[in-house]
């Protein structure tokens, strides 16, 4: 995410090499680094967000508490998710969806590299996972009308290339449809909430899709609702979670929701979406670690 000057120099370049500690995985040194920068720069929100994630690394999550809770006084739209960092560490309550802002900027600054890394570096399959379900549902299916929501740049275009005759593809962040439009993987694209794209939009889908999406929209019952409002009888919705095995929903320290396979059978159910196929992967990678997630199918009934 793009970053505003200090107004110090000096603490600027020290907020820049604690960056990069961070990002090498020295916490400790992050920290020391961040910590001396909020010295120079007393409350520069960048900088408190950055101790706080450093000490919460380094095992220190007490210390990042305060930090947090002045960081989450200036954080006024949320974009730098400082609300929901004090709700990851179990110092607040965890909300039903992360602010829009965050979302909407971390995409943005992710934007440029965003198929490399996720494809190339972390060993994304998201979009192609999903695919393989719908193939085997509907084996050489085509669909008249789509929608792929969350759509980035276009990776679950890509990965139904040929199967889908008007495919419209909906993000929360500009700069990934922009991305998304150079690439010229969808019929129409929408820069909108998925939510209040749906209760917006009219007409109706045979499949929509939603890659890597759920992580951030957290409660998933009204989404869910609105998909089920917006499909025929029999008619898809294709998804991937990142998976809980105890509670419902979960934020991690990635700031990413995951869901239990209970929770996501009762709200498909509550929506009217009778869950077809069910299954478990390795959506990607982080750290060298996988991501372990549920890739399911679902018709309306």
């Amino acid at each position: 995410m793009h970053v505003s000057s200090s107004g110090d120099l000096l603490a600027d370049r020290r907020y820049e090499y604690a960056r990069a500690y961070l990002e090498a995985d020295d916490a400790a040194a992050a920290a020391d680094l961040f910590l001396q920068t909020l010295e120079r720069s007393p409350g520069w929100l960048p900088a408190l967000i950055g101790a706080a994630d450093a000490l919460a690394a380094n095992g220190r999550r007490d210390e990042a508490e305060p930090l947090l809770r002045e960081a989450a006084k200036r954080d006024h739209d949320g974009l730098f998710g400082a609300s929901l960092r004090l709700a990851a560490l179990g110092f607040a309550e965890v909300p039903d969806a992360p602010p829009a802002a965050y979302v909407r900027g971390l995409f943005d600054d992710y934007a440029d590299r965003f198929e490399t890394a996720l494809v190339e570096d972390l060993g994304y399959r998201a979009p192609w996972l999903i695919a393989d379900l719908i193939d085997k549902a509907r084996p050489g299916g085509r669909f008249s009308r789509g929608l792929d929501l969350g759509c980035g740049t276009g990776l679950m275009a890509e990965a139904l290339m040929g199967r889908v005759d008007h495919f419209t593809g909906c993000d929360l962040s500009p700069e990934m449809i922009a991305r998304a439009d150079a690439e010229r993987r969808y019929q129409a694209l929408a820069v909108a909430d998925v939510v209040a794209y749906l209760r917006r939009c009219e007409g109706s889908f045979d499949l929509v899709t939603a890659a890597d999406v759920l992580v951030y929209v957290g409660a998933l019952g009204d989404l869910f609702g609105e998909i089920s409002a917006h499909l025929a009888s029999g008619c898809l919705f294709a998804f991937s979670v990142e998976e809980s095995t105890g509670d419902d929903l979960v934020l991690r320290d990635s700031l990413r929701y995951a869901h239990s396979e209970a929770y996501i059978r009762s709200v498909s159910a509550e929506a009217g979406l009778a869950v077809l196929d069910l299954r478990r992967a390795t959506l990607r990678y982080d750290r060298g670690a996988p991501i372990e997630g549920l890739v399911v199918l679902t018709a309306a009934v």
